[in-house]
Formats: structure tokens, C-alpha cells, sequence
């Protein structure tokens, strides 16, 4: 770390720990689910969050567009960017970089939430469906964070958080469904790499994934469980602690509840999903 890091960090934020005030979140995805939540509860803290994703117009079942969710922001107290763009694409990545700058003069932080998910074993898997889940798990993953990378280098307390699980290498999880499972570890790889890579900027790069199912659409559509699963506020939560820590806070894989366990939150009863709620995808029962 150089003293002129040391300097920036000091007087941003004069004696006391980094919070979200004022700050630049960059998020892919967010119209709804657990991206939404992690966006509200850090306008709630301050931030400037702007968004880059499709969600146009309103999808006929599923609730939510990026207008949406920018007044959910505006409305929670922080300031909202909505750029509709394709996390796939380098010249709408790049157009959301620059309008992201325009409007607040910094990215502090990019969150890696657009994902693509299907669960169908090898032999029914269609080529279309890996390339979508390959083009926005991976690539738009690496797109819109080494497009924030120059910002991010300016940064007092710069973070890259990526919702993407820890590597368990069972063979329990490896055989169910290969290529989803590939994109999603391909995810957790670049951030991991990212951390070692930038570490000397210092760039925080840890990825999170929620301990038990969450109840989102995808949960509700694709896996199944939503009657035990807990509500995505407590992604959100956990969210918001990983981006208060110091950029030197790097390299882990974490789960929500670690999280929130190291905050001293233990009682989750009040994020729902019953008594015992079902675990999600990548999670042991040993854990």
C-alpha cells in the first residue's frame, strides 16, 4: 500500500471507518431480486448506484424495470442511473462507464449481478442456453469490471463484489448441471484472480453468495424451494458490510450468514424462510 494510498483513504474519510456516503456503485442487472435489494440498502447508506441493464419495458410476469428500480434507489435516499445496455456488449458497458462518471465523477464500486441460470443436465442443454449463460455469467462479468478498472484505480475505498459461490469442488455439485455450474465458478475465478492481481492497487475483489435459497423469481421459476427460502435483504445486508471494509479486505469467497456472523448478526430468523431453510446450490449441509 503506498502513502499516497494512505493519504486519499485519510482524507475521504477523516476518522472513521469507510461508509457508502457519496460513493459510486456500478451494478449490472437490478431491476428486482436480490441486486434491487443490495442497490436500496446502499442508497439507504448514501450511495450513488447506477445500474446497466435490459429491463426496459415490464416483463409480462416477472415484476420490475430499471426505471423501477432507479425511483426504489431515489426513494431509499440515494441518487439512481439507470442505463439500459446489455452487460454482454463492450460499447454499452463502456457507454455505462461514462455515463456513470458524468453524472457522480466516480466508480467506487462494481457489483456483478446480472446472471443467467439453467439448471438442465448436459444431455438437455441447448447451445443457445450455455452461450447466454457463458456471454452474461463470464463475459459480462469481465466486461464491466476492467471497463470500471481506470476508476476504480482512482478510488479511495474501490471494491469489485461479484455474486458468484465459493468453489466446491464435489462431485455432487460438478455432475447436476456442468455448464451452469461452470459459468458461475468461471465468475468467482476472475474475482479471485482480480484480488490477487490488483492487490497492491489496493482493489477489494471478493465474490458472495447467499447460504440458503433467496426468494427471487429465479428461485421461484428455475429451482424451486421458495416456501424455505430467506428474503434477499440479507444479501443485501451482507453486501453493504463487504463494501464498508477496507480495499485491502480481499480475496474471499464468502456466504451472507459469514457475513453477517462476523457483524454479530446470528439470529437470521427475521430474513424468513422457517425454521430450516433449504440450502442453496454449492452449499453443504455440513457447512
Amino acid at each position: 500500500m503506498t502513502d499516497a494510498f494512505e493519504d486519499r483513504v485519510s482524507s475521504a474519510y477523516p476518522g472513521q471507518a469507510p461508509d457508502l456516503s457519496g460513493r459510486t456503485l456500478l451494478m449490472s442487472g437490478g431491476s428486482r431480486g436480490i441486486g434491487l435489494a443490495i442497490a436500496v440498502a446502499a442508497a439507504r447508506l448514501g450511495a450513488n448506484v447506477a445500474l446497466i441493464a435490459k429491463t426496459a419495458e415490464p416483463h409480462p410476469v416477472l415484476p420490475g424495470t430499471i426505471y423501477t428500480a432507479a425511483a426504489d434507489i431515489e426513494a431509499a435516499g440515494g441518487k439512481a442511473l439507470a442505463v439500459v445496455g446489455d452487460v454482454r456488449s463492450e460499447d454499452d458497458v463502456q457507454r455505462a462507464v461514462t455515463a456513470a462518471v458524468e453524472r457522480f465523477g466516480r466508480i467506487d464500486a462494481v457489483i456483478n449481478n446480472a446472471s443467467a441460470i439453467d439448471l438442465s443436465p448436459s444431455s438437455a442443454l441447448t447451445t443457445k442456453k450455455l452461450d447466454l449463460m457463458l456471454q452474461i455469467n463470464v463475459r459480462g462479468t469481465y466486461l464491466l469490471t476492467t471497463t470500471a478498472l481506470p476508476h476504480l484505480h482512482r478510488s479511495p475505498n474501490a471494491h469489485v463484489l461479484t455474486l458468484s459461490p465459493p468453489l466446491n469442488m464435489s462431485q455432487h455439485w460438478l455432475k447436476l448441471h456442468p455448464a451452469y455450474t461452470m459459468s458461475k465458478y468461471a465468475m468467482t475465478m476472475l474475482t479471485m484472480g482480480w484480488a490477487a492481481e490488483f492487490a497492491d492497487v489496493p482493489i477489494a475483489c471478493n465474490c458472495l453468495w447467499p447460504e440458503t435459497l433467496i426468494a427471487t423469481s429465479a428461485v421461484e421459476n428455475v429451482v424451486g424451494g421458495a416456501d424455505r427460502a430467506r428474503r434477499p435483504e440479507i444479501m443485501a445486508d451482507a453486501a453493504v458490510a463487504v463494501l464498508r471494509k477496507p480495499p485491502t479486505a480481499t480475496g474471499a469467497a464468502l456466504l451472507d450468514s459469514e457475513v453477517l456472523a462476523e457483524q454479530g448478526i446470528t439470529d437470521l430468523s427475521g430474513y424468513g424462510g422457517g425454521a430450516k431453510p433449504a440450502l442453496d446450490l454449492y452449499v453443504d449441509a455440513t457447512h
